[in-house]
């Protein structure tokens, strides 16, 4: 009987998991994520936990339509203001906007505002798909009755006899005389309607400019030459089809005989920070200092004085050659027939 009989398993060391119930606070997870609660007093914004745990959306999805459920009514959350915001590229939050389109926990439309302008109104939802209730309205107050009022005449009391007095007759007091009715107010001037002016119409840009005789191997030369603009300024990184519109313009420059090198310096020098559209801002280039022809030789060549030559002549009298446009008499010739007749007339 001294010998001690363990009957029941030694219990367990506190702390161990499954030794606690689940439903008291205290019990700490031998691992995962630990929660510190402050109640919030001021400054807070309720986003539930289908948003917060959705399975559909991107990590960026999530905190980008968290921080727009904390903006009050009428900020901006374009992707221009949005990407100043925050370091994401305008690729990543464009795409995160349109997966809070295509779950429902956002809305954008294009707009048209009284003065003509275009903008696109966004709408945020924190519960996609739930009823939106219906704004409450206030009982209005009934008016008070305007109608005269009845007064009656309280009778007396009853005279102290034995024989009961007859009743005093009932007065009824006339209804005061009815308010003639109110001349209806002279109604408001209307207010000028004022009507937007219609929108000066969008300044086209200068057309490409294109070789006038197009040929294969100016093509693949041009084509080259916008392939390899990356290589010396990575802004201006081209997809193919941008490649092959602006093919024609570089083809132009090229049949001007511009070298490639100059082609290259143009389109790569002082580029603005940072190129937003590379295809618009090389067709820009292309357009804007295309080069003229190069003259010819003819065109270097100065001009040359023309010379006018006066034909010879033989003198009628002496047979003496001498240049003049029409046929006659030479100098010496002329000057004796002169003194003849001088000496005749004296």
């Amino acid at each position: 009987m001294d010998t001690p009989q363990v009957i029941a398993p030694p219990c367990a060391q506190p702390g161990s998991p499954g030794t606690q119930p689940r439903t008291r606070p205290d019990v700490t997870p031998p691992s995962g994520v630990l929660h510190v609660t402050v109640r919030h007093i001021s400054g807070f914004t309720v986003i539930g936990n289908h948003l917060a745990q959705h399975r559909g959306l991107s990590l960026t999805a999530v905190g980008l339509a968290a921080h727009i459920q904390s903006l009050p009514a009428g900020a901006k959350v374009g992707i221009k203001a949005l990407t100043a915001r925050f370091p994401e590229s305008e690729a990543r939050i464009a795409t995160a906007l349109r997966e809070l389109e295509a779950t429902g926990y956002l809305h954008r439309s294009r707009v048209r505002l009284p003065d003509g302008r275009v903008v696109t109104r966004t709408v945020s939802y924190n519960q996609p798909g739930a009823a939106v209730p219906a704004p409450r309205h206030r009982p209005r107050p009934r008016p008070r009755s305007s109608e005269p009022s009845v007064t009656l005449a309280v009778p007396p009391p009853p005279a102290p006899h034995h024989e009961a007095a007859p009743p005093a007759p009932v007065e009824v007091a006339p209804p005061p005389p009815a308010a003639p009715p109110a001349a209806p107010a002279p109604l408001p001037p209307a207010a000028p309607v004022h009507v937007p002016a219609p929108a000066a119409p969008r300044k086209q840009p200068p057309p490409l400019p294109r070789p006038h005789t197009p040929t294969e191997e100016l093509h693949r030369a041009a084509t080259a030459l916008l392939a390899d603009l990356r290589r010396h300024a990575p802004q201006l990184l081209l997809p193919e089809a941008d490649i092959e519109a602006l093919a024609p313009g570089v083809a132009a420059w090229l049949e001007r005989e511009a070298h490639p090198d100059t082609v290259r310096h143009a389109l790569t020098s002082d580029l603005p920070i940072p190129v937003r559209h590379p295809a618009k801002f090389v067709r820009s280039r292309i357009t804007a200092l295309l080069p003229p022809p190069l003259p010819g030789t003819a065109d270097l060549t100065p001009p040359r004085r023309k010379v006018i030559v006066i034909p010879l002549q033989n003198c009628d009298i002496c047979d003496r050659a001498f240049r003049a446009t029409a046929p006659g008499h030479c100098r010496g010739c002329r000057v004796d027939a002169y003194q003849d007749l001088h000496t005749a007339a004296a």
